[in-house]
């Protein structure tokens, strides 16, 4: 939920379908807040050079207005933010050390996009053994069959519960 994919000024723009589900995402996060429950952003944070910009264009670049998680979420003082240079929210970051710390057993996922960063990270949620609800309200991609799809197959194919 980073400026660079969800304000049309941003440097990889999800479009406005990804704009649509921002009024859900602020409220689920306002729901666990007031829960007590642990929110994590993991975010997008990208070198200058980085290798994923021969696929895609440079967004999210550290230290840059696009990386930081849009003004309409409201993060909260004990909530965690995970800085990922790639698509899963696993890969070289301590996720799965903070979810074992916080005795977490279920994950419930929301953010953009649906067929990369979230598919990605709920097949490594469901690869560990985590329990997982993606919200469709919640999620969204530039591609409409992408999300379809992807929704089909993080819930045939991980298990992931779909709301």
């Amino acid at each position: 939920m980073l400026k660079d994919f969800l304000y049309p000024t941003g440097r990889l723009y999800c479009g406005d379908k990804a704009r649509g589900i921002v009024p859900f995402v602020r409220q689920k996060i306002e729901d666990f807040h007031k829960g007590g429950d642990l929110v994590i952003f993991l975010c997008d944070s990208h070198r200058k050079d980085d290798r994923e910009f021969e696929l895609f264009p440079p967004h999210c670049v550290e230290g840059t207005a696009g990386a930081e998680i849009i003004d309409e979420l409201p993060v909260g003082k004990e909530d965690l933010v995970v800085k990922k240079g790639r698509y899963s929210g696993f890969y070289e970051t301590d996720l799965d050390a903070i979810l074992k710390r916080n005795r977490i057993s279920e994950v419930e996922v929301v953010g953009v996009c649906t067929s990369i960063c979230v598919m990605d990270t709920v097949g490594g949620l469901r690869n560990r053994d985590y329990r997982v609800r993606v919200y469709s309200s919640g999620v969204a991609d530039f591609d409409p069959q992408f999300h379809d799809f992807s929704l089909k197959r993080m819930e045939k194919i991980y298990g992931a519960q779909i709301g």
